[in-house]
């Protein structure tokens, strides 16, 4: 009795395409992120980590491993391409920081006052320098700063709160100043930043700002060179006070000027 021998089919190879896939992803998520300056460092380690695994995968190919050729020379290439975004984005980043660092050097160094012997809270006007120096500037005086924005605060006179009004307090009387602001520059003037703030009697008390319909807009939008703009700011003092002291900060970047005005 004779038998047939039978050698069984060997079982196929299982290819090994995940490294190739797993470069694909990451070099497209690495070049997305590149398109994004400030994403910069991800595009970077997702540009490494997608060129290694698509070399890699390639070797497998080349081996007989894997059969994803394509897919594992692009996911070579878009790491790549990850990697000079990544240096692009580095250095627009740098050069925005450095420029921003400049600005506000020179923002700082315009908002100075010109004149360092007078008020340290701004210049007053030539004719009124002697009077005012080391105090606090008086009605209609004007605070010059070195990138030529100039501040004027008039004489208060009374002001009648609305029925609705926030700051004052019943008892108290209310005074309304104008604020004028001149951009005397070359540069356009932000006002988003000004505020300003009061005290009232010999105590020095906080004066509240009021707000109701016809007062308490503040400044707004940016003033162009050689134009101005004028607002009206209402103080809530108490009844007896007989000055009021009141501060105007054009930005963060500028020393705030104060005026030593009469009321009651």
């Amino acid at each position: 009795m004779s038998y047939d021998t039978q050698v069984p089919p060997a079982a196929p190879q299982v290819m090994r395409n995940g490294l190739g896939t797993a470069a694909l992803i990451l070099g497209i998520i690495g070049t997305l992120s590149g398109f994004v300056p400030f994403f910069f460092w991800l595009a970077g380690i997702l540009g490494v980590i997608a060129l290694i695994l698509g070399l890699v995968a390639r070797g497998r190919v080349k081996r007989r491993e894997a059969d994803n050729k394509g897919v594992a020379l692009t996911g070579v290439i878009l790491g790549l391409a990850s990697l000079v975004l990544s240096i692009v984005g580095l250095v627009i980043v740098v050069t925005a920081v450095s420029d921003a660092v400049d600005e506000i050097d020179k923002s700082i160094k315009d908002s100075a006052p010109k004149d360092p012997s007078a008020s340290p809270k701004g210049k007053a006007p030539a004719a009124d320098a002697g009077k005012n120096k080391g105090a606090g500037l008086a009605d209609g005086d004007t605070s010059v700063y070195d990138d030529d924005v100039k501040v004027t605060v008039s004489d208060p006179k009374p002001f009648s709160p609305g029925e609705f009004a926030i700051g004052h307090t019943k008892g108290n009387k209310a005074y309304q100043v104008t604020v004028v602001i001149e951009n005397g520059g070359k540069e356009k003037f932000d006002t988003t930043l000004v505020s300003f703030s009061a005290t009232a009697g010999k105590d020095g008390v906080a004066a509240e700002q009021i707000m109701d319909d016809k007062v308490g807009a503040g400044f707004e939008g940016t003033i162009m060179p050689g134009k101005k703009a004028t607002v009206t700011v209402a103080f809530d003092a108490p009844e007896d006070a007989k000055n009021l002291t009141v501060e105007v900060n054009p930005g963060f970047t500028y020393d705030a000027s104060q005026w030593e005005l009469k009321i009651g």
